[in-house]
């Protein structure tokens, strides 16, 4: 399970720093609450969500955006291994190290 603190918002919008995305809060007119500008790796949430509506939010896109791990610092990828492991990211679109 994940806390619905501001640290793990934190956390989550660091994993996708880490991943080349910029991560916005802005208002907007979106039906699912977030748009994703793929060549551009900008991801925008809606910025009247709550805060536990804005880790849900996040943690959905990150099913859809591809995380390399092999980018990650060893504190997000141990972040992001705990999301899969508790079933909140399926990790589908994880890029994995050869290693691993």
């Amino acid at each position: 399970m994940i806390n619905y603190t501001k640290t793990s918002l934190n956390k989550i919008i660091e994993v996708f720093n880490e991943s080349g995305y910029i991560v916005r809060f802005e208002k907007g007119n979106f039906k699912s609450g977030y748009a994703i500008v793929k060549n551009k790796k900008i991801i925008v949430v809606n910025k009247f969500f709550d805060l536990e509506a804005r880790i849900n939010t996040m943690l959905e896109i990150m099913d859809i955006i591809q995380v390399d791990s092999r980018i990650l610092t060893n504190k997000s990828k141990s972040f992001h291994n705990n999301l899969v492991k508790s079933g909140l990211v399926t990790g589908i679109g994880l890029i994995k190290n050869e290693e691993e």
